[in-house]
């Protein structure tokens, strides 16, 4: 990754971490600690203990962290009352602003430590074991538990996770099957564009060739998303972009929909209680995955349909080798995984792979429209690289560092997950407080991603400063750690490199078709289900080239 924006020096004073300057005064270095108004760096090797990367036993205690209240069950009514839950993310960049780098939190029954430091977040990572743990979503667990279902490796933990992890690793992270699925998600975003070219040509103003169409493209992004997963997870089209798409897709798709926005008031509530008293709420989560979970085994019904029409075939099967027949296609000829396990890591990666990547493409097609001059920066060398490529578009994205810039920009201002979560497997220190061994630390990704202490004019949307001859932060310590919108290691998200590709060949060839505008240049406003994603979706102009 490119590094950050400032070297480690001391900075004393009020300190602007987000923007904002902090309402306490503090000195301190990105990687040593705070006494008494003294700065004294980290004095140990990275291989030291951990007690001893600090400062002569000087620690602070965990409960000196700074805190938004003691109460769990009093931050809980805050939460419900001043809407805190849709705007989980401002929350967290104006306590930071509030506090400093590092505060503790406890609502309901949840209780996390955040930081928002690359120095601190590179040292989290440090400890998080040979079996990382990300926090439960307990909702889902509770879901699978009380409906029978087995888990895929999102939910689980330990040795089994590990296991499970490292078959769909193979066909899901690896290089080898990243070259069998992209041509699929070519195929699926250029049809893409060819439909969106003939709404244009129909419904827009202008003359002949050159016509124009303001619209809110989000709908049709989500069916993008579903339609981009069903081709590579089942490894076949379901016909989205048909003048009449299935209701059974457009249901699925409000399913996750529910799913995603039910999620977080049940994230601080005991989810089996509520399913015992048949609360509402906790009856519209289980309701959304049951829909979710019939969607993908109807799916998965017709995958060993097609496997053991093949097998009987026998050598007739012969006439197929080397044609890729998906993520699903593969798990069930491999049988490495049990049938259960197969459908829980499927419909994981279905339920995780539509919202996820359709909302960063909004975001996506605003930020262009209203930076003109970074689009047809863009444009330009997805031009240069397309017309060498020939093609393959494994090769158009490896001559395209500004369009991978561009995603990493995009989750950089808007990342879809405003946290990524760690229980460090020893006691550590972070900003010279004491973290015991099992405490969730969450790294908070929104406010890192606009502090000007972590990057350089932090609200501005410049692809460039992820490109590999940027001097941008390279003296930042744990400036590797400034983006993690997919996670970090062997726990990051399973689906990235679907993702990734995903949304950078759709934006590719909206670029070589499109000319992207929006008429209002004012940010746009977020809220948080369980996702990051516009409050009300922009209105693009599109038109043809």
């Amino acid at each position: 990754l490119a590094t950050g924006t400032r070297g480690a020096e001391g900075v004393c004073g009020s300190r602007n971490l987000c923007g904002v300057g902090l309402q306490r005064s503090f000195c301190m270095t990105a990687a040593g600690t705070v006494l008494g108004g003294k700065s004294e760096g980290r004095k140990a090797s990275p291989s030291a203990g951990v007690i001893q990367r600090s400062v002569d036993g000087l620690v602070r205690s965990f409960e000196e962290i700074p805190h938004t209240g003691r109460s769990g069950w009093i931050n809980l009514v805050k939460f419900w009352r001043e809407n805190r839950f849709q705007q989980l993310h401002k929350h967290m960049e104006k306590t930071f602003n509030a506090l400093g780098p590092i505060y503790r939190e406890h609502v309901g029954t949840h209780s996390s430590v955040n930081i928002m430091l690359p120095s601190d977040i590179s040292e989290l990572f440090r400890f998080e074991g040979l079996h990382p743990r990300r926090m439960t979503l307990q909702p889902w667990a509770t879901h699978r538990e009380t409906r029978n279902h087995s888990k895929g490796v999102f939910l689980k933990n330990g040795e089994e996770w590990r296991s499970d992890r490292l078959q769909l690793n193979k066909e899901v992270m690896m290089t080898a099957s990243v070259k069998r699925f992209l041509p699929l998600l070519d195929e699926v975003a250029s049809d893409f564009c060819r439909m969106l070219q003939a709404r244009v040509e129909r419904d827009g103003r202008g003359e002949k060739g050159t016509r124009s169409l303001t619209m809110d493209p989000s709908p049709d992004l989500f069916r993008f998303a579903l339609e981009a997963s069903c081709h590579v997870i089942y490894g076949e089209r379901i016909g989205l972009f048909s003048s009449s798409p299935s209701m059974e897709s457009q249901k699925f798709i409000w399913a996750v929909e529910r799913m995603l926005a039910t999620t977080p008031p049940l994230l601080y509530l005991p989810p089996r209680l509520l399913h015992r008293i048949g609360a509402p709420l906790w009856t519209q989560h289980a309701n959304a995955w049951d829909h979710i979970f019939s969607h993908a085994d109807a799916r998965i019904k017709r995958g060993y349909q097609k496997l053991s029409s093949t097998q009987r075939k026998g050598s007739e099967a012969g006439a197929v080798e080397g044609h890729y027949t998906g993520v699903l296609g593969q798990l069930l000829e491999k049988g490495q995984l049990s049938s259960d396990l197969i459908k829980a890591n499927i419909t994981e990666l279905m339920a995780g792979g539509v919202d996820t990547t359709a909302v960063p493409l909004q975001f996506a097609l605003f930020e262009l429209g209203r930076n003109p001059e970074v689009q047809e920066m863009v444009r330009q060398e997805v031009r240069a690289s397309w017309s060498q490529a020939g093609g393959d578009p494994q090769k158009a994205l490896q001559g395209a560092p500004l369009l991978k810039g561009t995603i990493k920009e995009i989750l950089r201002l808007y990342p879809v997950g405003t946290t990524v979560q760690r229980y460090p497997i020893k006691d550590i220190v972070l900003q010279n407080y004491h973290i015991p061994a099992g405490t969730m630390v969450q790294a908070c990704l929104y406010p890192m991603g606009r502090s000007s202490e972590v990057f350089e004019d932090p609200l501005r949307f410049n692809p460039g400063r992820w490109g590999s001859s940027r001097r941008e932060g390279q003296s930042v310590e744990g400036a590797g750690f400034r983006s993690l919108a997919f996670g970090f290691g062997a726990r990051q998200c399973v689906g990235r490199r679907i993702a990734e590709n995903e949304m950078q060949l759709l934006l590719m060839h909206i670029l070589l078709s499109f000319h992207l505008s929006v008429s209002s240049s004012e940010d746009i406003k977020t809220t948080c289900t369980l996702i990051l994603q516009p409050e009300t979706p922009p209105m693009i102009t599109f038109r043809k080239l």
